[in-house]
């Protein structure tokens, strides 16, 4: 039964982006329905991994190895651990709320647009169920397509440099990976190559420090473009600001994430020793980006740009717990993924709900809109407490626990990593609440803002899923922890117990 449901929750969006292909692109409402459908019928599968998901195992499960290219050992090699099916879950989750966004946001070549948008979640979802390195890279490389034309074709003004620009950037940490992989496959201990993750786990501790250092620097390079840490951003205001609401919302939820599950899946599990070596340094650029990236917003007068960079300060609490190499830190990136996605994936929205009636992101635009949209603004505001990290939200469990894990950490060595980042979360209650005051309250100094209507039936759909989990895991985060708990474990254990023999 979880193999099936893992064929069907990767396989499904495949072919629902072919079976669109077949419908009439007059049909409008037929390709939205169906394109919705199948995104609801791929969340119902992932759904189903959950009652078969064994949580005390640290293993990979529902493994799946089918010889592909045998010259290379490369298959069609696919498994979930807790790590990975956490932002499975997220992915077959958002993607409903980002399909109906679309709806409302989305009204030229509307055919095109949702082939592309179920071909960019095959893509994302495989990223994360790979347990092959060729297999990896394919889907890796399979979500840049996607992605560039929804930018391209359907975003705004600037929209040809935002998408060159964020393929650029991809693709030239792509190619360091490539080599690294193909490097990597030939590290064995009998010089065959191989794509098999499995193999190379094993084979990590016993490639030589200095090679293993060259490796980790190539994944790494690729990995932190995807998260993107500092000073590797620039791509993402340009790609937020241009893209689509559902492109952004997608963008922020899932194709960020990519790169911090990278850097656990495989800079950490493969390359121990380098993982210690260069702790320090990757977490000195984390704490950069959140101070960086929260002063930088502060300053925005676009509200996406501002929701933008603060994804650059967000995402480095992330990296930061996933390199303390404690458990409690790991624990709390891990599930920092998870909330980043739904609170800044909410942001968003909220942001495209604005633009869909005023055609404007300026803050100096608005004002007093809670008097015409009250129900909205209460959603604007959950939203923005649980980016703040307000106690009770999701966003807390996360930085909390990331914190904390830098403050513990044994390659650290230092407090100074947790206290200055610490300061990250004063900065964001700073720039969001600042926002927020300017959009929300006040008197309507704008006339055309008088007639705003609040929230349709479609908005609250979108919205009100996203507040459950936001509320739930903020009350009761055990219940997600436990699901990654057992492989964050091991995998600490296993570098702590290799890399400190560098």
């Amino acid at each position: 039964m979880g193999v099936a449901a893992l064929l069907c929750t990767l396989f499904a969006p495949l072919a629902g982006s072919l079976a669109l292909l077949l419908i009439n692109r007059d049909q409008t409402k037929a390709i939205r329905v169906t394109a919705l459908a199948i995104s609801i019928l791929t969340l119902g599968a992932s759904l189903l991994l959950l009652p078969e998901f064994d949580q005390s195992l640290s293993s990979f499960q529902f493994v799946i190895d089918q010889q592909w290219i045998p010259a290379f050992d490369a298959g069609f090699r696919i498994g979930i651990d807790g790590t990975s099916l956490l932002l499975v879950l997220l992915t077959t989750f958002i993607m409903p709320i980002a399909l109906l966004s679309s709806w409302s946001s989305i009204h030229k070549q509307e055919k095109e647009y949702y082939v592309l948008l179920l071909l960019l979640q095959f893509g994302m979802t495989g990223v994360f169920l790979a347990l092959d390195t060729f297999l990896f890279y394919v889907f890796w490389e399979l979500i840049l397509i996607p992605m560039y034309f929804v930018i391209g074709i359907w975003g705004g003004k600037d929209r040809i440099y935002a998408a060159i620009k964020f393929f650029l950037y991809t693709l030239v940490g792509s190619l360091l990976m490539l080599i690294a992989i193909i490097w990597l496959g030939y590290s064995t201990a009998d010089h065959v190559f191989t794509a098999d993750l499995m193999k190379l786990q094993a084979a990590g501790p016993m490639i030589p420090f200095e090679v293993q250092k060259w490796l980790f620097l190539a994944f790494a390079l690729a990995f932190c473009i995807k998260v993107p840490l500092f000073p590797l951003h620039t791509w993402l205001p340009d790609a937020h600001v241009q893209a689509p609401t559902p492109g952004s919302v997608i963008l922020a939820a899932v194709l960020l994430k990519m790169g911090t599950y990278g850097l656990i899946r495989f800079n950490l599990q493969l390359f121990p020793q380098a993982s210690h070596y260069f702790a320090a340094a990757i977490s000195v650029l984390a704490v950069i980006g959140i101070i960086y990236g929260a002063l930088v917003a502060m300053v925005q007068t676009d509200i996406k740009k501002l929701v933008a960079y603060s994804s650059v300060s967000h995402l480095g609490f992330v990296v930061l717990g996933i390199f303390s190499m404690t458990t409690i830190g790991v624990q709390g990136a891990v599930i920092q993924m998870v909330n980043h996605g739904l609170s800044t994936g909410m942001l968003f929205l909220c942001v495209g709900v604005m633009y869909e009636r005023r055609h404007t992101r300026e803050i100096s635009e608005y004002g007093g809109v809670t008097k015409v949209m009250p129900r909205f603004a209460v959603m604007f505001a959950i939203a923005m407490f649980a980016s703040v990290g307000l106690p009770g939200l999701n966003g807390f469990v996360g930085e909390y626990l990331t914190l904390l894990g830098a403050f513990q950490s044994p390659v650290l060595h230092s407090w100074s990593y947790a206290i200055i980042s610490a300061s990250g979360v004063i900065f964001a209650a700073v720039y969001l609440l600042w926002m927020f005051q300017r959009v929300m309250f006040g008197p309507i100094t704008n006339a055309e803002n008088h007639g705003l209507r609040d929230l349709n039936r479609s908005e609250y759909w979108q919205l009100v899923p996203l507040v459950i989990f936001i509320v739930w895991i903020g009350v009761a985060p055990r219940t997600f922890m436990n699901i990654s708990e057992a492989s964050v474990k091991a995998l600490v254990e296993t570098v702590g117990k290799v890399g400190n023999g560098h």
